[in-house]
């Protein structure tokens, strides 16, 4: 996704920042350079900066340019004090949200401190920094730790991401760690019980590539399901189980395709014992349905373990049996990947969302992908508290989340409190996508159904709405 930065230049300093903004191009952004001083731009300048011929200090220019764009950082690097202070008044003045850089040349400490979402960059701090790094016997600073390869990253936590406002127990950290939280000017030690806010940058470390994906994870709104854990779907048929309703299996992925923004539906066939119904199921394959058959008496686990990592599989759908055969629960649990299991409602007749509460940190860690495909579905997502005993209070911490997260996305909720068995009460709704946690230990015995009140213990003995399982971080003791 494109942003848009506007940088409000006059001197050398501003010279130089643009021609290495220009040089080092960075395809998802487009600047746009507000400028009415001499020497300030370079000879030459790549295709994506926007050469604005105005006064930056203009109350009424500065509007108009911003009202016209939306921007999501402004720099300020300015030559001139006084010049720097007119913007920030104009900007407090317009009650921007955009996210200011400011380049302090002045050493004045109280520059900027009034506004809001302002990072200021102290340019005699910044040298004399550099500076120290060339003494002996002196720590690097974290863009010279490590292999230098790009496994230590600091990155902003902007307003409407996906990480805002969740503990860190909560967040699915595989092959990277936070490590450190930066909020106004002090740097916190995290726990499991240590809240990301807006406004927040964190130390990340791991591997290269997985901290690119971290990255855009973080600065992505919702609306990429089933990312992040996964960019494609995943359909398994097993023919010893699934013939019957095979293709309204298929027809039920093809409508979550359809609501998907560029993605793909493999479907994997295991154990082939209807060559007629293969036929029919080749019918389906396209530019965006490939159809591969297991025909050899090959280890199944493996085989798709490795189709899941091939494909980038983010989402696998299956029936219940399938589900359960062949180990396959514990393996999917492992790889910490999106399950949906068909019911006997199909997802093209639901009309909403509903998640029964339970423990507090795994509703936190599921609630973004909540959000995300009941958006995707246009589904209002409805938050149960349906408690035998009335202990609503409990659960406040939980509502005041899923508020929050809703005001941020624009979306509806419904909060739902009841004294209740929650069992009988799910029973009851019509047309539903129940949404749970992945649980490493769900119930199948229909004994245990007959005393037990807990969600986990009917996912895989109800078969009326189709599911969606979401994995969620363990945490530490």
């Amino acid at each position: 996704m494109k942003k848009n930065i506007l940088i409000l230049a006059s001197g050398s300093v501003a010279k130089h920042f643009i021609d290495w903004v220009s040089k080092n191009r960075v395809a998802e952004n487009h600047y746009h350079v507000v400028s009415y001083k001499e020497n300030t731009l370079p000879e030459k300048v790549s295709q994506n900066i926007k050469l604005i011929d105005a006064d930056p200090t203009s109350y009424s220019k500065l509007s108009i340019i911003m009202s016209g764009t939306r921007f999501s950082h402004l720099f300020i690097v300015m030559e001139d004090l006084e010049d720097a202070e007119y913007v920030l008044k104009n900007l407090d003045l317009m009650h921007t949200k955009v996210r200011i850089v400011l380049l302090n040349l002045w050493n004045e400490e109280n520059l900027g401190k009034e506004n809001e979402n302002i990072s200021i960059v102290h340019a005699d701090s910044l040298l004399a920094a550099h500076l120290y790094d060339q003494l002996p016997n002196v720590p690097l600073v974290a863009q010279n730790v490590g292999l230098g390869r790009g496994e230590i990253m600091e990155v902003h936590i902007p307003f409407g991401s996906s990480y805002a406002y969740r503990h860190i127990g909560s967040i699915v950290q595989r092959k990277w760690k936070i490590t450190a939280i930066y909020r106004d000017d002090k740097q916190i030690l995290p726990t499991s019980a240590t809240m990301i806010k807006p406004n927040d940058t964190l130390l990340i470390v791991g591997k290269p590539l997985v901290l690119d994906g971290v990255y855009k994870t973080i600065n992505k709104r919702i609306g990429l399901f089933p990312e992040p854990f996964g960019k494609d779907i995943y359909l398994l048929l097993d023919f010893r189980y699934d013939k019957k309703y095979a293709i309204s299996y298929i027809q039920e992925c093809m409508y979550l395709l359809e609501n998907l923004e560029e993605k793909i539906l493999h479907i994997r066939i295991i154990y082939p014992n209807d060559f007629p119904l293969i036929d029919e199921i080749k019918s389906y394959e396209s530019e965006y349905v490939s159809i591969s058959v297991a025909y050899t008496a090959e280890d199944v686990k493996v085989l798709i373990e490795y189709d899941i990592h091939e494909y980038n599989i983010g989402l696998i759908m299956n029936s219940i049996p399938t589900f359960e055969a062949d180990d396959l629960k514990q393996t999917l649990y492992d790889l910490k990947k999106l399950v949906y299991l068909f019911g006997h409602g199909r997802l093209q007749d639901t009309t909403g969302s509903l998640i029964l509460m339970i423990e507090h940190e795994k509703m936190e860690s599921i609630s973004a992908t909540a959000f995300d495909i009941s958006e995707t579905l246009g589904h209002t997502l409805t938050l149960a508290d349906f408690d035998p005993e009335g202990d609503f209070e409990s659960k406040k911490m939980i509502v005041e989340h899923y508020e929050t997260l809703a005001h941020i996305f624009s979306m509806d909720i419904n909060i739902e409190q009841k004294v209740a068995n929650p069992i009988r009460e799910l029973s009851k709704r019509e047309n539903i996508l129940q949404i749970a946690p992945f649980e490493k230990h769900l119930n199948t015995d229909n004994f245990r159904k007959l005393i037990s009140s807990k969600v986990q213990d009917f996912l895989l003995t109800s078969y009326k709405h189709p599911k969606l399982l979401i994995p969620f971080a363990i945490t530490e003791p």
